[in-house]
């Protein structure tokens, strides 16, 4: 792990933790930072050793959206932009799809473009005195692009409430909103973080992968299609041997032995 790269790769037992580096700017999203993303997830996919993704970001924050420094130096040029909002669109698709399970291990603050990460990863644990926001209204610049995200795992009126005030919400508010799935003390979000990852990695990866392409699939079907989906998704999740060897070890009470097939 090179400390001085943009994002930084450490892997333990299966799980790969991705760190964005910019703490002196908040981990935000410059251009470079978003190549960088892409070229790290890629590898991951390509990579059958890692079995789950933690997300993270070093020094105070977890992601504070868009480099607006970047922005201005560029001054405001259509064609900067246009690639600029590609590649996020291309990051925040990446994680959905990727086979392996991407948790959020959420720090700080995570506004605009860093609480659409948020919202595009499959978990999110998040510290409790973490924040989140979707501020761009305040500053004329609307949170269009997270709000794909956000409209996709927060309820109508809560993703309405967050973009049109553009106010910090508290961790717990994110909790109940469903942003996240849970928070923990500060002191402990490492470990609570590292502890879920290693109880998904336990389970067959072939599984995961399985269930989290259907999962995000079928959302987008209406309910007959979704159900003649899933129907042959499960049929054909049959023929697996991690399946037919869980089934054989749970009616044999046993722990199962995963081959990834």
């Amino acid at each position: 792990m090179n400390a001085t790269s943009i994002v930084l790769r450490q892997d333990l037992d299966g799980v790969a933790t991705l760190t964005l580096n910019r703490p002196q700017a908040r981990n935000s999203l410059s251009q470079e930072m978003l190549r960088a993303l892409l070229d790290a997830f890629a590898a991951i996919r390509a990579d059958s050793s890692v079995r789950v993704v933690i997300l993270a970001g070093a020094g105070p924050a977890f992601c504070a959206g868009h480099d607006l420094k970047e922005l201005r130096a560029q001054g405001f040029g259509r064609g900067f932009t246009e690639q600029l909002f590609a590649d996020c669109a291309e990051l925040m698709q990446a994680i959905v799809r990727l086979p392996q399970p991407v948790i959020a291990r959420v720090h700080g603050v995570a506004t605009a473009a860093g609480c659409q990460l948020v919202a595009s990863c499959d978990l999110a644990v998040a510290a409790d005195d973490a924040r989140f926001a979707t501020p761009g209204v305040n500053i004329g610049l609307f949170c269009s692009t997270p709000m794909v995200a956000l409209s996709r795992n927060v309820a109508p009126k809560q993703a309405m409430q967050m973009l049109l005030t553009g106010e910090m919400i508290d961790a717990p508010t994110a909790l109940r909103f469903g942003l996240i799935n849970q928070t923990v003390p500060a002191a402990e979000l490492e470990t609570a973080t590292l502890a879920l990852a290693r109880q998904l990695a336990a389970k067959s990866s072939l599984t995961l992968a399985i269930g989290k392409e259907a999962f995000y699939r079928q959302a987008e079907m209406s309910l007959d299609e979704a159900y003649a989906y899933t129907r042959e998704v499960m049929v054909k999740n049959l023929e697996a041997l991690d399946a037919q060897e869980g089934i054989t070890a749970f009616l044999d009470k046993r722990e199962p032995t995963w081959c990834g097939r």
